[in-house]
């Protein structure tokens, strides 16, 4: 399905169940593998037109594909996504 960058064409996206997203309704950052959960950590905040219930779904979402794919997530709550550089920066 992915290629080997992670990436997702329209076709491949639309082959992913709604349960494989982090925001299933708006189909918003998909959980396939562990790129597209660091992606799904490092947007979070970006992600616009959904409500503060919707975040708090999504991430618990992203807790459990982080978990089942091995990757590291220091947050506890969704609040803490996008207040702080999710790469190392030089300009941090």
């Amino acid at each position: 399905m992915p290629t080997k960058s992670h990436t997702l064409s329209a076709d491949d996206r639309k082959q992913i169940d709604d349960s494989k997203f982090a925001f299933p309704e708006q189909r918003k950052e998909p959980l396939e593998n562990a790129s597209h959960v660091r992606n799904a950590i490092a947007r979070f905040d970006q992600v616009k037109d959904v409500s503060d219930a919707d975040r708090e779904k999504a991430f618990h979402r992203i807790k459990t594909a982080a978990k089942k794919f091995g990757v590291e997530m220091k947050e506890t709550h969704w609040h803490q996504l996008g207040n702080h550089a999710h790469t190392k920066n030089s300009s941090n």
